[in-house]
């Protein structure tokens, strides 16, 4: 009978400390958020802290450029598939990754870090990286808190849209062995 309290009062208590920790992520100035996709039988999952314009200078300022960025706020921003996949049209298998970013004027290096659970940026490891690639710094209608996008683009490929401020960037995903 002793056990069985024990078990229901540590089961209770996790449970109050999983709530507490959830209002608190909720709270945060920067807001956590999450943008998936399915493509078939490929499940596509991106988990991020929304950061705020707020009236600042973002690119080049408040997120310089060519230095390493954790694509969010708080923890890092993890990137998860299911199944291998070509980003692209390079290949990066099945798995759970860190999406860093290195903004640049012209162009960003997007970057799939095997170290998916770390708080921001500051022991990234360019050893851990799974993937590298580089994509177009584009133009687009401001928007206030930064967001991931995920757009099905036909039955094998999704395009993945990052937007914040008046900045954009956006890379191709294609279940692999795909054409």
């Amino acid at each position: 009978m002793t056990k069985r309290l024990l078990l229901l009062f540590g089961t209770l208590a996790l449970a109050v400390l999983t709530l507490q920790a959830q209002s608190m992520a909720s709270k945060r100035l920067s807001p956590p958020a999450k943008a998936t996709a399915n493509i078939d039988d490929l499940q596509i999952d991106i988990e991020y802290s929304q950061p705020g314009v707020k009236g600042r200078t973002i690119w080049g300022v408040l997120v310089p450029y060519g230095k390493v960025w954790r694509t969010g706020a708080n923890e890092a921003t993890t990137f998860t598939v299911n199944n291998d996949v070509l980003i692209e049209g390079r290949p990066l298998p099945a798995g759970r990754y860190a999406l860093f970013s290195v903004p640049g004027k012209e162009k960003w290096t997007i970057i799939f870090n095997k170290e998916a659970d770390q708080w921001g940026a500051y022991n990234y490891s360019k050893e851990a990286d799974v993937l590298r690639v580089e994509v177009p710094n584009l133009d687009t209608e401001f928007t206030e808190r930064m967001t991931f996008n995920i757009e099905t683009q036909d039955d094998n490929s999704s395009s993945v849209f990052l937007k914040w401020g008046d900045r954009a960037f956006f890379f191709v995903i294609k279940a692999a062995g795909q054409p």
